[in-house]
């Protein structure tokens, strides 16, 4: 089984490239499954109905998000609506709205998808991302019919994320990082079969502070002033993605690809 996982999709530009891009790549690595973290999809910040449908129509099976999910409103009402399968953060306070997993169908047996989020440099109120994947993995692995797990662990610090690669090695089927935007060289197979890769970077404008307009970033730190930030929408799209493949009578992963490719927005 191969599962095409794309890093946060930064506005209307990341939603542009993805949909120039995805078809190239279907025919290319013909994964079965497509996933996307979408926490930054409308706006740069959040997620609304228009545009989680626009994803949809691509071909996208399922999402995850992350700290700004419930931005705006939307994403409280898509959270709960399981058509669009959506999920926040597995390890949210126990009132939150939503889920933090999902079982995808595929045929007779499903894929597990979760949703972490850090705690380190991270808003407070996260449980710890630890504890929250041995109560579900206690919960979900009896259940069986797995062809397997995938995690994404919305997260700033790399300690953290590399911490939570080791704990789930040889537990889940890969773990993934999303949230800097920025992707990092160190795709492997951990000893006990798990796919690792700390961020699979952003799929937005390359001219940009992590897809802010420059000037806007810039303007906060030289002047430390609440500067609103937007979405840099035109230049050049870096695409970031990984493609994971998964034995799914084991759930081990055999093979991890970083994927990466520019495109002219304008």
């Amino acid at each position: 089984m191969k599962v095409l996982f794309f890093g946060d999709i930064i506005g209307r530009a990341g939603r542009r490239a993805v949909a120039e891009i995805l078809p190239k790549w279907r025919r290319a690595y013909e994964p079965e499954v497509v996933i996307g973290n979408v926490e930054n999809l409308s706006h740069g910040k959040g997620v609304t109905t228009k545009a989680l449908k626009e994803l949809i129509s691509l071909g996208f099976e399922a999402f995850t998000s992350g700290d700004h999910v419930f931005h705006g409103g939307h994403g409280q009402i898509l959270a709960v609506d399981p058509q669009y399968k959506l999920i926040r953060p597995l390890n949210c306070q126990a009132d939150s709205l939503g889920m933090g997993s999902l079982r995808l169908s595929l045929g007779s047996r499903d894929l597990l998808l979760v949703n972490l989020a850090g705690r380190v440099f991270m808003p407070e109120g996260y449980e710890s991302p630890f504890t929250a994947m041995d109560k579900l993995l206690a919960v979900e692995s009896p259940r069986g019919n797995l062809a397997g797990v995938l995690v994404d662990v919305h997260a700033e610090a790399t300690s953290e994320k590399v911490a939570l690669g080791w704990y789930l090695d040889g537990r889940v089927s890969a773990v993934l990082g999303t949230h800097t935007h920025v992707p990092t060289a160190d795709a492997w197979i951990l000893p006990q079969g798990t796919a690792y890769l700390t961020d699979v970077g952003m799929t937005g404008i390359r001219e940009s502070v992590i897809g802010v307009k420059t000037e806007l970033s810039l303007g906060r730190f030289l002047t430390g002033g609440a500067i609103h930030f937007e979405p840099a929408e035109v230049g050049t799209a870096v695409i970031n993605a990984a493609l994971v493949t998964i034995d799914s009578v084991t759930t081990k992963a055999t093979a991890i690809e970083r994927l990466q490719e520019f495109i002219t927005l304008r």
